[in-house]
């Protein structure tokens, strides 16, 4: 019988899959540090990123059920 993978917990809350199979998350580098950056670049950092093809690559592997 072969095992079945486990997903990474971490990952359920941070991730989500769409309807087409692209992995959405949030930016980084929003928490800290921000008094060096401009409003036009935190207000860009809030807006929900897809993930690129080499990050899905890994995010399948990560959560394979999700």
């Amino acid at each position: 019988m072969k095992r079945k993978k486990k997903t990474l917990s971490s990952l359920k809350k941070r991730v989500k899959r769409t309807a087409t199979g692209k992995y959405v998350h949030r930016s980084s580098g929003t928490n800290h540090n921000n008094g060096c950056k401009s409003s036009r670049r935190k207000r860009a950092l809030h807006v929900p990123v897809s993930a690129n093809k080499t990050q899905a690559n890994r995010l399948k592997k990560l959560a394979p059920y999700k």
